[in-house]
């Protein structure tokens, strides 16, 4: 894979890679729903030429549903803005996308196992039957636009980087959703110090249109706690 060779030569030369928001961060989290282990998700955020390669890997076991495996590579200037991102879910199927960021504009390629190029008629129809895959461009206001996946929570580890400690306040932030290519903005704020198990975080609140998400963060912002307490969902590293 390109991505894994990117970083594989990124390790070699760290001395090279362009001072900016980030600092190299890998771990794994469980993923928690209504205090139940239903997942796990390993995740690197690491430096490559020039910038930076953030990538994770979930597995996801529901009470009920059948399992899946989602990854996503997600590829960074220095100064948080995305250059590309790739992700695959695999189920019953293997579906997945490659995404290019240029000019405020993500050029998303959406692929499906087994698919061929779309025909107008077909991307014009809701009800086709027949996979097929095709590119679509989601336009934003601001060229710095975050990604953040489902299933893939180590983007909010990159997210409260992007975010500035030194302004603090409430700050607005463009979004894409890959996995349902849905844009959409979020405001963050920092919330100040927060207690988990008898320990102390630096809080940041992310609130979208229909969530609210709590990040809790040691002293040099790496995410240590997330938890969307409306969907009684908890990822806690390990």
């Amino acid at each position: 894979m390109v991505a894994c060779a990117v970083l594989s030569f990124a390790s070699q030369k760290k001395e090279k890679t362009a001072p900016g928001l980030f600092v190299q961060d890998k771990g794994k989290f469980t993923i928690k729903l209504a205090g139940q282990t239903v997942g796990h998700e390993d995740f690197d955020i690491a430096p490559a030429e020039g910038g930076w390669l953030a990538k994770g890997s979930s597995d996801i076991k529901p009470p009920q549903g059948a399992p899946s495996k989602v990854t996503g590579s997600l590829t960074l200037q220095a100064n948080g803005f995305p250059i590309s991102y790739e992700w695959a879910a695999q189920s019953d199927k293997t579906n997945g996308a490659h995404i290019i960021f240029a000019n405020g504009v993500a050029r998303i390629t959406l692929e499906t196992q087994g698919a061929h190029a779309c025909t107008s008629e077909e991307i014009r129809d809701p009800n086709r039957k027949q996979p097929c895959f095709f590119q679509q461009d989601v336009s934003f206001n601001n060229p710095l636009i975050v990604v953040l996946d489902n299933n893939l929570y180590y983007q909010y580890a990159v997210l409260a980087r992007i975010y500035d400690w030194s302004k603090g306040g409430e700050q607005t932030f463009s979004v894409l959703i890959p996995q349902d290519l849905t844009p959409g903005t979020v405001r963050v704020v920092a919330t100040g110090s927060a207690n988990a198990d008898g320990k102390t975080y630096e809080g940041l609140k992310v609130n979208s249109s229909d969530l609210e998400i709590l990040l809790l963060l040691d002293n040099s912002h790496r995410l240590i706690r997330l938890e969307v307490p409306e969907a009684k969902v908890s990822v806690i590293r390990e």
